[in-house]
Formats: C-alpha cells, structure tokens, sequence
C-alpha cells in the first residue's frame, strides 16, 4: 500500500472532538488560507481542564443528542491524528453558531480516524502516512 503526503492542521481538544462529532463546521483562527479539499486533524497535546470548562460553557446553548466526553477520554485522544475534514472555504463572516471570527474555516464531511500518535505543529503541516 502507497503512502500519501496529507496537509494537518493541529486543533486543542476539545475542539477537535466537536469537528468530528458534533459537527463543528467552523474553525476559528486569525489568519486565512488558501487550502482547500481533506485535511488530517491533529488534536494537541495540551489540553487543560480550564480548556476544556470553557469549551462546556461555550456549547451549552447548542447541545442537542451529544455529549462531551469525560476529561480523561479526551486527554487520552491528544497528540496525535484523530480525524480528518474538508475545508471548503475562509470567510471573515458567519450564521453559524462555531462562528466567533475573526476569520474561519469552513469545514465538510468530517470522519473519524484512528489515533496516530504524532508531534504537532503551528499553522499547517504535511505528514505522509
């Protein structure tokens, strides 16, 4: 089987859950890309249970049939390749309710994958697996 070169953009958890579970169809970041098409999920390896009750505070309005994992299963899914995602767009606006700006990535067709256990990166990276 051929490998392939995947661009990865690293996201903390919980965030990286909610694009792949529930849905998240934005990602926030102050700086756009040009991007386009599946991008590998990296979740990072750092995230703090102060992370992670802001994350709860910020969904409370828009839970409907998910739930947020536990703390402890989530630090468990942390540095390292958890899903991946289409980004179809960068907008400086938007209905949706992921959207706080100042710019974000449109995301689509959000899939779960096996945990790879990798170092992340700032900005974009490429990894071959």
């Amino acid at each position: 089987m051929s490998k392939r070169i995947y661009k990865v953009l690293s996201i903390r958890q919980p965030w990286a859950w909610l694009i792949l579970h529930a849905r998240k169809d934005i990602e926030n970041r102050t700086w756009a890309t040009k991007i386009r098409g599946e991008v590998l999920i990296h979740a990072g390896a750092t995230m703090t249970r102060e992370d992670y009750f802001a994350c709860t505070l910020f969904i409370a309005p828009m839970r409907s049939a998910w739930r947020l994992p536990a703390f402890d299963v989530l630090k468990a899914q942390c540095g390292g390749i958890v899903g991946s995602v289409e980004i179809t767009r960068c907008v400086a606006q938007s209905e949706s309710p992921w959207f706080v700006g100042p710019l974000g990535f449109v995301l689509a067709n959000p899939k779960v994958r096996e945990f790879v256990p990798m170092k992340g990166r700032l900005g974009f990276f490429e990894v071959e697996l």
